[in-house]
């Protein structure tokens, strides 16, 4: 062979390698990528689970401390407030 041709052989088949360790590189990185995701998807539907826990619970909260008896109970004991008699009460008309 002539010089001229290992020449263009070392350079080809230069490039192939460095053609084939860049798309290895490039594979790794996507491959990893696809992991971290996949990790920040998982911890994310934990989150939104006990959020969505949370949420309920506040619901259940607002329910009990909003009901009727409860207000007339802090209401009658612990503010001294009575219900009025009916001649207390005025009809308001529009």
């Amino acid at each position: 062979m002539t010089p001229k041709k290992k020449s263009h052989k070392f350079w080809l088949r230069s490039i192939v390698l460095l053609v084939l360790i860049l798309e290895m590189f490039l594979y790794t990185w996507c491959r990893v990528q696809y992991l971290q995701l996949g990790y920040d998807i998982h911890e994310l539907e934990n989150r939104i689970a006990h959020l969505t826990r949370l949420k309920n619970e506040y619901q259940i909260e607002q329910a009990r401390l909003s009901s009727p008896e409860r207000i007339i109970q802090i209401a009658t004991k612990q503010l001294g407030l009575k219900m009025p008699a009916p001649n207390q009460m005025i009809e308001l008309n529009d």
